[in-house]
């Protein structure tokens, strides 16, 4: 019996891996500056929205690479390393959120997507709430997966203390990804940036954010309450909410299968998807 289960295993296994999207790494020139992103290869229908992955403090694309492969096979897919993190130029100073907003949408300029749905991590929710607000015409739809902060953790060694709970409820090898890119970026931007970010009021922002907007939770995610990921996405004018059952707050990298299997509905949604092309020339899981 152990056999045939080993087995069964390995050919579900197999079948997953046949079934991921293929990525390609470049370097894409935005107002000056180089910045990296990792960019699907296979071919989806044409009526499908693009999807941009946004990743969290002191991360890169590569945090993102297997939500990627699994979104890849249904939508054009783009992760880009922000300005200051990963293989992305680094800018003499530290952006702010509103900064790291401005420098999206100028990467969407260089790659050509006028409108495209977002997917956010952590910093990456403040980005794209920003972005949203600031840039409302380049946001189809978003997904704040583990927003941060919450209102009552607003400081920084609460936040750390978070970030220590929930490592034995990720993927292990996350640790190597997360070290090598908060060794890259430099103890110096990832606490200016934690500070913008702390600062940074994305509750009270919400409540203006127009386009549908999925909030998505891990039940282990010591970092982000329930009571807030709650009350935000009730606060959205067009907010949905989604729990993931055993995720903490790597979702897309340690449970991309879940993930993507709470995404799709809403990113396929139908009568809510953009008509036109988006290039130049309540859900739930248990």
């Amino acid at each position: 019996m152990a056999l045939v289960k080993s087995l069964a295993r390995r050919r579900a296994s197999r079948y997953r891996r046949a079934h991921l999207g293929r990525l390609e790494a470049r370097q894409i020139r935005v107002d000056g500056r180089t910045m990296h992103a990792r960019v699907s290869l296979d071919a989806v229908p044409g009526d499908r929205i693009p999807v941009i992955l946004v990743h969290g403090l002191g991360m890169s694309s590569r945090y993102m690479i297997p939500l990627a492969k699994h979104l890849a096979p249904h939508f054009e897919v783009y992760a880009p390393d922000l300005p200051g993190f990963g293989l992305s130029e680094m800018p003499r100073r530290t952006l702010t959120v509103r900064e790291l907003a401005d420098a999206l949408a100028a990467f969407m300029t260089a790659i050509g997507v006028k409108r495209a749905a977002f997917v956010g991590n952590s910093l990456g929710c403040e980005v794209l709430v920003e972005l949203a607000l600031v840039h409302p015409q380049l946001v189809d739809r978003l997904v704040l997966q583990g927003p941060t902060p919450d209102p009552e953790a607003r400081n920084l060694v609460r936040q750390v203390i978070g970030f220590l709970a929930i490592a034995p409820f990720e993927r292990w090898s996350l640790a190597w990804v997360a070290l090598s890119d908060y060794a890259r970026a430099g103890i110096g931007r990832y606490i200016l940036t934690l500070r913008s970010m702390v600062d940074n009021r994305i509750g009270e922002k919400a409540l203006r954010v127009e386009q549908p907007t999925l909030v998505v939770w891990g039940t282990r995610d010591y970092i982000v309450p329930h009571a807030f990921v709650v009350s935000l996405a009730s606060s959205l004018p067009r907010g949905r909410f989604a729990v993931i059952p055993g995720a903490a707050h790597g979702i897309n990298y340690s449970h991309p299968e879940a993930f993507t299997a709470v995404l799709l509905p809403f990113l396929l949604a139908a009568g809510e998807m953009s008509s036109a092309r988006s290039r130049t020339p309540a859900v739930s899981a248990s």
